[in-house]
């Protein structure tokens, strides 16, 4: 059927439509027997008829449901009870349990509980099928309300237990003397919510600590806390499993369990924690993605997924899922050979489990540092997988539309005979029903809806598990044996040689040096065996990618740097080997740029982001890379503070990554590079001051402030200096920053419950911000700060008040430190701060200054900064501090900046170079030429500088290098306006 609300009509049109079709008259004929069946049994009842409307609508429940027509016909009371539309149209609600759960409380016995269990059981189901078969229910809501039912029935079954067990051994206590209780662990689809009608249970049974019962009466006899929670367990599955004469509840597979069959059907947490430690397997690590706990206190709940986190998700990137699954995928193909179950809607060729495994594979790799992937739920699951473009959007969309399909599927065949079936029938008649009951005319229409839906769940799960998988097709074994030969050591170098030519590699004496470097390294000697081979496969697709290169020998020599990083982490050359498509583009990113290849050498987890080539070269608005970052830290936000510390660095390094590699291939302009890191650091700053700031207001509250008869919160602003001030950033740029606050007048202290004054709170949140940028972690630091620019330098508080702030600039600031106010700007903070900060620039930047004492203290500083700090030797031009340099450009803007802004106040308009340049212009400050020379001259200095720190070098090249017109016409200018006199 379809999935919209229904209305009354829609079951007469259906009925039209069968009656309209000589083939449908079997199907129909079930239905008229059924509502026969249905009819004697109310009058042996002695209950009244069916109502005409509720006749036809049962007639179409009865064409597609046995279980629906023999359920009604055993209990022909729910006729009136259960059946009616009106008492249909309210969803499924737990509430609706309720009521049972006191009636269960008062079993006089198993027996009874039993009994009660199966009735419930039977009256729900019937009603999730009529809601689903009615078109009133969707998808969502019947597997919901399917597993909802099932946690219902497990809870009873497992409190009832409890309370048996107890009434004999006492209450089971922790070797402290706490209660411990017994937990179940939902799986699969149940730990999903996603029950299909007729399924079976997977459980796993669990408690939390070793000890004794406590017997509260003498007729108690005490027994450990495993054999207690064993006859619980036990009770529980026969409560659910067993077949009375009211049939069954729930089939129970307990086989998900530590050792399976052979293992304890109950085990402790430490017991499951050191297994899984030490044993756990690839499928386990699956199967425990929809682990759901059940029972238990919240605290031990909450305990044993902690306990369960680190085997199911890994810190790190783990692309061997993709092989353990696709290993996985290969048994379950042949297991569906073997028996022909083609035709099995779960299991077979583009079937439900693929669609599970390729979202569930994704989970394994990426949830470890992405916490919202570790939804139990599969379209959960696709959906953020989307939003983070690892899978296409509209394959996302055809994966969700191909499980909502194959899942109605699924149950509305289960609901023909209330059993666990996937596979399509095989007869006219169960053909017809099926197609019927899925919204179909005949049998054609939904198998050819069927194939279409298989078609893109296979191509979409071959795409992701199998084509990326096949190695360089240009490489041929032969090539493979020889480099695998070299690996192990067991060709001379001369043999490698002529071997190697022979395979027609060019520059055979560079691989050959090279792979020596690679194997008598100490940390191939340490390698696994598995290592060692992924190793034999990836080095000849490297070879074959360096063949296209120019610089062959440098290049290689950066990638068998960055093996060598790599090597004790095969999950790495296990992606690179999976995913050629990266491995090209790392070499092309190597090739151009040795400050990239030292950047994926120090932190190689950013590999990830080189698998798809139209997310690594788009790059963000300012706007979007802020809404990133903030949807990051929310998702971060049940974590520790370690993984958000990380999290943040990881995204640095993603963003950077993305710059650099569409910088060095589609030559970005370096002012759109510049415009990018800048965004980027503002944004972590920006994310970073409202990390401290919730931390330390959860303690403290909000800083307040009484000023001219108003409460104020007093805020924070971080102010940025220099590069980053002046949108200048380049990749390896450190922070210079100053923060202050906007706390004045009275009363000045915090409104928590522990009350601080506001000096002290802003203080402390500058050691947070300091402390998240700055601490080492294994994904670095995340900036370096630099905080010397503050008042009174390093000897000065962290956070100075506005106040304090202009106080110090008007009255004790040196000249250099108005230089540095140049290219000062707010990045962090409210409109007002921003406001008056400006406000105190403008005030201080227009002061009116003795030009002569100006230009000489302006030109003291420089001729010191190029003794003290230029890296040129005689034969050397140091980019930066040399004569004609970029430090040249940079003083004269800023000593005219002061010595005419009190003057020309717009000119404290801007923060950067270059339109303050064009201000000197448009003000007759400077002619043209010597705008256009400076202007040039710096984009040329900042271009070169940039060059270098691509290329991992010094910004210093030689003498003979320099451009010597623009360098010097910049000492040119430099002179006449800074070496004379007035």
């Amino acid at each position: 059927m379809t999935r919209r609300k229904a209305k009354p009509k829609r079951s007469t049109s259906r009925k039209r439509c069968l009656s309209a079709l000589p083939e449908h008259a079997a199907l129909l004929a079930e239905g008229d027997k059924w509502i026969g069946h249905l009819k004697d049994a109310l009058a042996r009842s002695g209950l009244s008829v069916i109502p005409e409307e509720l006749e036809t609508d049962l007639r179409e429940a009865f064409c597609c449901s046995n279980f629906v027509a023999k359920t009604l016909v055993a209990h022909p009371e729910w006729v009136e009870g259960e059946c009616l539309k009106e008492k249909l149209q309210t969803p499924f609600a737990t509430q609706r349990l309720l009521p049972a759960s006191e009636s269960f409380r008062s079993a006089v016995d198993d027996d009874d509980l039993m009994r009660q269990l199966r009735t419930l059981r039977q009256r729900e189901m019937l009603r999730i099928a009529l809601r689903d078969l009615f078109g009133l229910a969707d998808l969502d809501e019947t597997l919901n309300a399917l597993s909802h039912l099932a946690d219902f029935c497990i809870e009873q079954a497992l409190r009832h237990a409890y309370q048996k067990q107890r009434q004999r051994f006492g209450t089971p206590l922790s070797e402290r003397g706490e209660e411990q209780s017994l937990i179940v662990l939902a799986m699969g689809k149940l730990g999903g919510s996603e029950l299909n009608f007729s399924s079976d249970i997977d459980l796993i049974f669990v408690y939390p600590e070793s000890g004794q019962t406590k017997p509260e009466t003498e007729d108690q006899r005490s027994t450990d806390n495993h054999s207690f929670f064993i006859s619980q367990a036990q009770l529980l599955i026969k409560y659910l499993n067993e077949t009375t004469a009211d049939g069954i509840v729930f089939r129970v597979d307990t086989r998900l369990r530590p050792f399976g069959d052979s293992g304890a059907l109950v085990v402790s947490f430490q017991f499951m924690e050191s297994y899984y430690q030490h044993q756990g397997r690839d499928w386990e690590r699956y199967a425990m993605i929809k682990a759901r706990a059940i029972g238990g206190l919240p605290e031990q709940r909450s305990q044993l997924e902690e306990l369960l986190q680190p085997f199911v998700y890994r810190r790190y990137l783990d692309y061997g899922a993709f092989t353990a699954l696709r290993d996985m995928k290969a048994l379950i193909m042949r297991e569906v050979e073997r028996k022909g179950m083609q035709d099995n809607v779960k299991l077979g060729p583009g079937g439900i489990r693929e669609i599970e495994f390729t979202g569930q594979a994704f989970q394994l790799i990426r949830g470890g540092r992405d916490p919202a992937l570790r939804s139990r739920q599969i379209m959960t699951v696709l959906e953020r997988l989307g939003e983070r473009a690892v899978i296409e959007n509209r394959v996302v969309q055809q994966l969700k539309a191909a499980y909502r399909f194959l899942r109605a599927t699924e149950n509305r065949l289960q609901m023909v005979d209330d059993a666990q079936t996937h596979s399509l029938p095989q007869t006219s008649l169960g053909q017809l029903r099926l197609a019927y009951a899925m919204g179909f005319n005949d049998w054609s229409q939904f198998e050819s809806r069927l194939q279409l839906h298989r078609d893109a769940v296979r191509d979409c799960f071959q795409s992701i598990f199998f084509a990326h998988a096949e190695t360089d097709k240009e490489t041929p074994d032969q090539c493979r044996l020889v480099i695998q030969q070299v690996l192990d050591r067991r060709l001379s170098d001369d043999d490698a040689h002529q071997m190697l030519t022979d395979c027609g590699y060019g520059e055979v004496g560079v691989i050959i040096k090279q792979l020596n470097v690679l194997t008598q390294s100490h940390v191939f000697r340490h390698i696994t065996p598995m290592a060692r081979e992924q190793l034999g496969v990836l080095l000849p697709m490297v070879l074959s990618n360096l063949a296209r290169t120019s610089e062959f020998e440098q290049t290689l020599d950066r990638v068998i740097e960055f093996l060598q990083a790599i090597m004790l982490r095969p999950v790495y050359l296990t992606l690179l080997v999976e995913y050629p498509a990266a491995l090209t583009q790392m070499i092309r990113l190597f090739a151009a740029s040795g400050w990239i290849a030292n950047y994926l050498t120090r932190q190689p987890i950013l590999l990830d982001n080189l698998l798809d080539t139209q997310q690594l070269y788009s790059l963000p608005t300012r706007d979007v890379l802020l809404r990133q970052l903030q949807q990051l830290i929310k998702a971060q936000a049940k974590e520790g503070p370690e993984q958000r510390l990380n999290a943040l660095r990881h995204f640095k390094q993603e963003q950077i990554l993305r710059v650099a590699a569409v910088d060095v291939n589609e030559k970005l302009p370096l002012m759109k590079v510049s415009d990018q890191l800048t965004w980027l650091a503002e944004a972590i700053l920006d994310q970073v001051c409202t990390l401290a700031n919730e931390e330390l207001s959860g303690k403290f509250g909000q800083p307040i402030y009484q000023h001219e008869g108003r409460t104020s919160t007093a805020e924070i602003a971080v102010i940025g200096y220099g590069k980053l001030g002046g949108i200048e950033l380049g990749y390896a740029s450190d922070l210079d920053i100053v923060l202050l606050h906007n706390s004045t007048g009275e009363r000045q202290q915090t409104n928590g419950k522990q009350v601080i004054d506001n000096p002290s709170y802003f203080a402390r949140l500058a050691q947070r911000l300091v402390y998240w940028m700055t601490t080492p972690t294994l994904a670095g630091v995340l900036y370096e700060t630099d905080m010397r620019l503050r008042p009174d330098g390093a000897s000065g508080m962290m956070v100075s008040s506005l106040e304090r702030f202009q106080q110090y600039q008007q009255e004790r600031a040196w000249i250099w430190e108005h230089q540095a106010l140049v290219r000062a700007r707010m990045v962090v903070g409210s409109e007002s701060i921003r406001r008056q900060f400006a406000g105190i620039r403008h005030r201080i930047l227009c002061q009116e200054r003795d030009r002569l004492q100006l230009r000489r203290e302006v030109r003291n500083m420089r001729e010191r900064m190029r003794k003290e700090v230029a890296k040129s030797r005689a034969d050397e031009f140091d980019l930066k501090f040399d004569r004609g340099g970029l430090g040249d450009i940079e003083f004269l803007v800023q000593y005219n900046v002061l010595a005419w802004a009190h003057q020309y106040p717009q000119l404290t308009r801007y923060t950067d170079n270059i339109r303050i340049l064009e201000q000197f212009r448009e003000l007759g400050l400077f002619n043209n030429a010597e705008v256009n020379c400076l202007t040039e001259a710096y984009l040329q200095l900042r271009s070169q500088i940039h060059q270098k720190a691509l290329s991992g070098e010094a910004a210093v090249i030689d003498d003979t290098d320099v451009a010597r017109d623009y360098v010097d016409q910049v000492g040119e200018i430099w002179c006449q306006y800074m070496e004379v006199e007035e």
